[in-house]
């Protein structure tokens, strides 16, 4: 009797979920990718981030805009006033805003970089809110399995869960730079306004700072990350495809 189709999708359906399986060992204890939310650790990884201003080429025409995107990270942007009135930014807590035009309930979402001076700003309907090049943030691989043979140390790129830090936001990941180990004192390079200028980790404490010093929420303002809190170091950005590289 021959094969009937019930055979092959059995078939089929066996190597997905192999596949699948496979995939997921993988993520969890070998390479997991990460998004780079923010612009905290520039230059060293870049969040989202704009130029303001740069005009559409002829790369930002479909479909050239896709290739566009897929090597670059980038595409153009403009954003017209639904309405006449004053703008509206709407934090998210992810890197990005929420921006709306006078009684409109249109929203345009913009990186934070862009929506910094549009706040309070009046436009007429139709005027251009916003125009430039928004550019994605780096994509990276998390290696889960150094760090069971090799003690983390000073300079590593860690990325660490927010779970159990109170001021964070719960339940989502951070990555930031190792400043200090167990038991090691840290003079701290850019002090905060009425924080300290020097600390000394305890017993499974790890110092985080961003390589944005300017722009980054780290230990320097909510303390040291616990062990249980580690997940990886930064090992390589793969996408966008012109920025392949190793991360130091």
């Amino acid at each position: 009797m021959g094969r009937t189709w019930q055979d092959y999708g059995k078939e089929w359906l066996d190597t997905f979920v192999v596949a699948i399986s496979v995939a997921m060992c993988f993520r969890a204890y070998f390479y997991e990718p990460f998004n780079i939310p923010t612009g905290s650790m520039q230059p060293t990884l870049w969040g989202y981030h704009t130029t303001e201003g740069a005009k559409a080429t002829t790369w930002d025409t479909f479909p050239l805009s896709v290739l566009k995107w897929l090597w670059t990270g980038e595409s153009h942007v403009v954003c017209k006033a639904p309405a006449s009135g004053y703008a509206r930014v709407e934090k998210r807590g992810d890197g990005f805003g929420n921006v709306s035009v006078g009684l409109s309930t249109k929203k345009f979402k913009l990186p934070a970089d862009a929506c910094a001076a549009l706040s309070g700003r009046y436009f007429s309907k139709g005027d251009t809110v916003w125009e430039g090049t928004v550019a994605t943030g780096d994509f990276i691989f998390v290696n889960r399995w150094r760090w069971n043979f090799v003690r983390p140390r000073d300079g590593d790129v860690m990325i660490f869960s927010t779970t159990g830090i109170p001021a964070l936001v719960q339940g989502t990941h951070y990555i930031k730079r190792m400043k200090a180990t167990p038991g090691e004192r840290y003079v701290i390079e850019h002090p905060v306004e009425g924080g300290a200028r020097e600390v000394v980790m305890g017993e499974g404490e790890y110092f985080a700072c961003g390589d944005n010093f300017n722009n980054s929420f780290d230990s320097r303002y909510w303390g040291p990350v616990p062990a249980g809190n580690l997940r990886g170091i930064g090992s390589a950005v793969f996408w966008p495809f012109s920025g392949w590289r190793i991360i130091r």
